[in-house]
């Protein structure tokens, strides 16, 4: 081989590496999530379908009602302990729970679950917001619940404004600015809702 065939070869070779370190780093971001949360969909609470009513009783023994919780935001996220979303998105609604004021409630459902273990749960996370048992599922059912996670957000005068799909980080700022377009009672029709996007 002469010398010009070698430098050929020298930069062919470069090129080829080159490639396939680019192809190799695709191929690896494609199995590194872009970040931790996943897609939610985010729709009205369809104009036509009234808000059930609220009247249950927690894993604490207080009872909730529609009544009670008059004048207040209402974010009630429907969760079970085999759904590992449901299990992300959990300690953001902690935090919710714990910086909100006495204006904007967390109340949880635990889906198809024994209440037992919903509690063990709850005792093993540390995580101490409101959690309603619905191990027949009944609850869901009532509010058109299917996939888990899923979040209605209820109005202060009682009324669902939002249905949330999938999991949220509920301590960010999207979640909040929602809380508040919600807590200025905006009716579904005035409010454009966003497409999905990926949170944090």
């Amino acid at each position: 081989m002469n010398a010009r065939t070698h430098l050929v070869q020298a930069k062919a070779q470069r090129v080829l590496g080159l490639f396939l370190g680019v192809c190799l780093a695709v191929l690896s971001l494609s199995f590194v999530p872009t970040n931790a949360w996943a897609q939610f969909d985010k729709t009205a609470w369809p104009a036509k379908v009234d808000t059930p009513k609220i009247e249950v009783i927690d894993l604490q023994g207080k009872a909730w009602s529609t009544a009670e919780l008059a004048g207040k935001v209402v974010v009630l996220n429907f969760w079970a302990t085999w759904c590992a979303p449901c299990k992300d998105e959990l300690p953001t609604l902690q935090t919710l729970h714990d910086i909100s004021d006495a204006q904007t409630v967390v109340l949880t459902i635990n889906v198809r679950e024994p209440a037992s273990r919903a509690a063990r749960y709850m005792q093993s996370t540390g995580m101490t917001f409101p959690v309603i048992s619905d191990a027949r599922g009944d609850l869901a059912k009532r509010w058109g619940v299917t996939v888990y996670p899923t979040t209605i957000l209820i109005a202060p005068n009682g009324q669902a404004r939002w249905r949330v799909v999938g999991d949220v980080d509920w301590s960010g700022p999207q979640a909040n600015a929602w809380l508040a377009d919600v807590r200025q009672n905006v009716s579904p029709a005035n409010a454009a809702s966003k497409p999905a996007t990926p949170k944090r």
